[in-house]
């Protein structure tokens, strides 16, 4: 099966698993093996998935202002947790094509493989939202048709990002192009980096 396929398979079961109980504080029950790429891939959407909705959340106008720092609080550490799980999906892929030899005019790609397959993975959340939307009896036709046409650029883009992808992986795996990944290295979590958080001492 062709990664992006599968990985594509994966989103949509966590989405789908999450929406059974729609709620932000449901324990993940990742079903892969530790260790997996699977497992990486259903932890990374699910991480997604839950941030996806505490933006949703946050955007009441009517929301308690300690709740809502509350939940600001909680995005951040998500976004934390997202950067992370790109890297382990990075370090997975590292690993496995470590023995991989490059040919002498190999070239870099603009992102690494795990930051294409993260945008994949938010693509998957528009598209069922999106989906949701054209399924709603409670607006007029309008409002399905133009998201229909939404939805529409949504699986064009989803297939245009899988192709993509497939082809910087087979790019690897032939040596045509190598992969370098880099820490993000977030500032704003780290109490010696952030001005605000030092400032305070």
């Amino acid at each position: 099966m062709l990664f992006t396929k599968n990985a594509n398979r994966i989103f949509r079961e966590s989405i789908d698993d999450y929406h059974r109980h729609d709620n932000v504080d449901q324990p993940i029950a990742n079903p892969y093996p530790t260790g997996s790429i699977d497992h990486l891939l259903y932890l990374k959407n699910w991480i997604d998935t839950v941030q996806w909705h505490l933006e949703d959340i946050i955007r009441d106008p009517q929301i308690d202002p300690v709740e809502a720092l509350r939940i600001k609080r909680r995005i951040d550490s998500s976004n934390q947790e997202r950067t992370d799980m790109v890297e382990y999906i990075d370090s997975y892929l590292l690993d496995k094509y470590k023995d991989v030899k490059t040919l002498p005019d190999a070239k870099i790609n603009t992102e690494t493989p795990a930051w294409a397959i993260d945008r994949l993975s938010i693509l998957a959340l528009k598209i069922y939202h999106m989906r949701s939307e054209t399924e709603r009896t409670d607006v007029d036709d309008a409002h399905r048709n133009a998201c229909q046409k939404k939805l529409d650029v949504l699986l064009s883009q989803q297939k245009d990002l899988s192709t993509a992808i497939e082809e910087l992986i087979a790019d690897i795996e032939a040596g045509r192009k190598y992969m370098k990944t880099y820490k993000q290295m977030k500032m704003y979590n780290d109490p010696s980096l952030n001005p605000v958080l030092y400032g305070q001492k």
